[in-house]
């Protein structure tokens, strides 16, 4: 019997993985009236403010169809109940004695295992809690050993290229295969500790990477592998282990949980030998008075979390981690591609829009889509999409800006350094009346003068 279950007999704990993609037990919320007519979305979770009215021109109001969910995805329902539970009883984590820290130390833990067996991590690797994916990635930055080489492609976010100056750059590849053959080629070349950076899916296109081709081509050259999940995690399953992946990042506003957390997981070695991401509290097991030394935790879990965590961030973190794969990714897949290939097959019927793609339009890819409209400028877009039609998008270079830069020359030109793209991205909450919304609306914008 857990500690956790002993402090809280009568408390309802969160429904817990079973560590299969497909295990029953969805946690039951109310079900919208679209859920009748298409039965999956009866066991889809729900998310907090699906009845959000927003205002258009004229005064009106209108519900709010939400398609900026790469940026930040609404928080579950699940998600919320679970911070609520766990609210009354909030303390300080691992020192404190009281019940009420010794119950809040117990969740802390227990979703850091939650974590671990939701992206299939190993049983020793590490899982250190950050503020969201630019965060852990920064935190291995700090971590690797002296002389690493770090190889990254211009393809990534800049959470992905910002955190090491000195990285080999990768040019955009034209094909799946030739970006395994430019990392074998560059890591060939390099002598000494070597890190290959890469993302999982594009958050520009939503194009799947072959993560497990460049893990493989990584670990032959002797090199690890980070790999951004930030935009797969809440769309498809991800097993480290099968991957054979070193590390993944990802952050919990992304996975419905907008509560300030996101994870490192990935193997200790590295963690453990490296100095404090932060120096206080909780990351020593020693320190002497003035004069003397500090010893710092050999667990690089507490070694790395110095200071008072944000407990509520990762007990949300792990309650959208349960509530996902408690639904089961097979009707959580489904329902997207259908309501993605409904996107991106009206977007294609506009003259004047044009989707950007670096491998073309049959590569799998989540539920992102970015595009362009002909004679207008990204920001207008977006701007008209929200002020008369009452939807939310993306506009911009997406912090991807050599990315962009890239599809939009491949597109057609951009002479203008600040030109961008509008992206539309679905998730969860997404409908059809969402999707066919912004094709109708962007139909009007592309026709009118």
């Amino acid at each position: 019997m857990s500690l956790l279950t002993i402090l809280s007999p009568s408390t309802p704990s969160t429904p817990r993985t079973s560590g299969t993609p497909d295990a029953p037990g969805a946690p039951e919320t109310t079900v919208p009236a679209q859920a009748a007519a298409n039965p999956v979305r009866s066991v889809i979770p729900q998310v907090l403010g699906a009845d959000l009215e927003v205002p258009v021109r004229g005064g009106r109001l209108v519900p709010y169809a939400n398609l900026d969910y790469a940026a930040s995805a609404p928080c579950l329902v699940p998600v919320g109940e679970a911070v609520a539970a766990a609210l009354p009883a909030y303390s300080s984590v691992h020192r404190g004695a009281g019940y009420a820290s010794q119950l809040t130390t117990s969740r802390y833990e227990q979703a850091r295992h939650t974590v671990r067996a939701f992206v299939g991590g190993r049983t020793d690797d590490a899982v250190v809690f950050t503020r969201n994916t630019t965060d852990a990635t920064n935190l291995l930055a700090r971590c690797l050993p002296p002389g690493t080489t770090v190889v990254a492609f211009d393809t990534e976010h800049h959470a992905s290229l910002l955190p090491w100056p000195d990285a080999v750059r990768l040019a955009p590849p034209a094909f799946p295969g030739e970006a395994v053959r430019a990392a074998d080629d560059a890591l060939s070349g390099i002598d000494g500790p070597k890190l290959l950076v890469v993302t999982a899916a594009s958050n520009v296109t939503g194009e799947l990477w072959p993560i497990a081709a460049l893990a493989h081509i990584a670990h032959r050259h002797g090199a690890r592998i980070l790999v951004d999940a930030a935009q797969l995690v809440p769309h498809r399953r991800l097993n480290l282990t099968a991957l054979d992946l070193d590390y993944v990042a990802f952050s919990g506003h992304k996975l419905y949980a907008p509560f300030g957390a996101g994870a490192l997981v990935g193997r200790a070695d590295w963690l453990a030998r490296a100095e404090p991401y932060l120096r206080g509290g909780g990351a020593s097991k020693s320190v002497a008075a003035a004069g003397g030394s500090t010893e710092w935790s050999d667990d690089p879990e507490q070694r790395h979390e110095a200071g008072t965590p944000n407990v509520l961030g990762a007990i949300a973190l792990a309650a959208a981690c349960d509530a996902l794969s408690a639904t089961g990714w097979t009707p959580l897949v489904r329902e997207e591609e259908r309501l993605l290939a409904r996107l991106r097959a009206g977007l294609a019927s506009i003259d004047g829009v044009r989707e950007l793609s670096l491998w073309g339009p049959d590569h799998p890819r989540v539920g992102i889509v970015s595009f362009t409209v002909a004679g207008r400028r990204a920001r207008e877009v977006a701007e008209a999409l929200s002020s008369g039609y009452g939807i939310g998008v993306r506009d911009g270079r997406f912090c991807a800006h050599p990315f962009v830069g890239h599809l939009l020359d491949a597109a057609g030109g951009c002479a203008d350094g600040s030109a961008g793209a509008v992206r539309a991205s679905i998730g969860v909450g997404t409908t059809e009346e969402h999707v066919d919304r912004l094709v109708a609306a962007l139909r009007d914008l592309a026709t009118s003068p």
